[in-house]
């Protein structure tokens, strides 16, 4: 019998290498087997099927989570979501609520606190992420534009005591030049050009690929169109674009941040370190997917 590479299986089935690595790896391609760390694939092998594609009803991730937004569903991957990408988002640029005190602000709409000093910022973005969240995805099949940036910038710091400053533009592009990780960032007088540009060489293609996505983000950041924001208003893009090319969407969690942070400053060189770091974390909301039984595209 002959045996066929990941490379020549992948291309053979339509798949990333990366997903018939999984396959091989949890024994749902009979007959393949490890020679050092390279998989030999029988050449007759067939695709396994999806583990969930017999889910009840064909709707996308998208469809679902604005099924259980509109019925206030507790309990859900919408529910979920809302917690994880919260939390994680706002736990990478500082916030010190725990998981447990964000889940109980979307729970209750309240806080919780015994002998145990809050600032008051956190309460307010965690709250306000929440919203953002709701917005990508009322709005997930919108094309990406400077308004809808602006607006999740907007939501995202009303009510935070960087609004009350005079120097500083809540849903507005940054007035002060600044750094990220030590790196400059495009100065105040010409981020308008640059978002502009940005946008164009995005929406001018008619479907978006993860690496698309990836790259856009990257970009995005280098800008740092806003004073303070950047990375969450980037993270929430991120998961819009998923949901509207239905691409299953991920969550940067706190093991994952220096990898993340790497891959942003390394992507030039080599694109490898953020796009394995995002499929790392895609793996992680698969599991949610598969828990709730809700079908998605490999």
């Amino acid at each position: 019998m002959q045996y066929f590479s990941v490379a020549d299986t992948a291309k053979k089935w339509n798949l990333s290498e990366r997903s018939v690595r999984n396959y091989c790896a949890k024994g749902r391609v009979p007959g393949a087997f490890l020679t050092g760390k390279t998989w030999n694939i029988p050449e007759n092998a067939e695709k396994p099927a999806r583990s969930n594609q017999k889910a009840a009803i064909p709707m996308t991730l998208l469809d679902i989570l604005q099924e259980e937004k509109k019925k206030k569903y507790s309990g859900g991957i919408y529910h979920k979501t809302q917690i994880e990408l919260t939390y994680n988002s706002n736990h990478m640029e500082g916030s010190r609520l725990t998981h447990e005190q964000t889940r109980y602000i979307f729970e209750t709409n309240t806080i919780g606190v015994e002998n145990e000093v809050l600032n008051v910022d956190d309460v307010i973005e965690t709250a306000n992420h929440f919203r953002c969240i709701d917005m990508i995805i009322d709005h997930a099949k919108a094309p990406l534009t400077e308004k809808f940036i602006k607006e999740l910038h907007l939501i995202l710091k009303s009510g935070t005591s960087d609004s009350r400053k005079d120097w500083f533009a809540v849903g507005n592009y940054k007035k002060l030049p600044n750094e990220v990780g030590g790196m400059d960032t495009t100065l105040p007088e010409d981020v308008a050009g640059k978002m502009k540009a940005l946008l164009a060489e995005y929406n001018s293609k008619n479907t978006q690929t993860l690496e698309d996505i990836l790259a856009f983000h990257v970009k995005f950041e280098r800008i740092h169109p806003f004073q303070d924001g950047n990375g969450r208003v980037g993270r929430l893009i991120m998961f819009k674009e998923c949901l509207k090319y239905d691409i299953v969407p991920f969550i940067i969690e706190d093991n994952l941040k220096l990898f993340y942070y790497r891959g942003l400053k390394e992507w030039n060189r080599e694109k490898g370190y953020l796009t394995d770091t995002c499929l790392t974390a895609q793996d992680k909301y698969k599991a949610y997917l598969d828990y709730f039984r809700i079908a998605y595209m490999d």
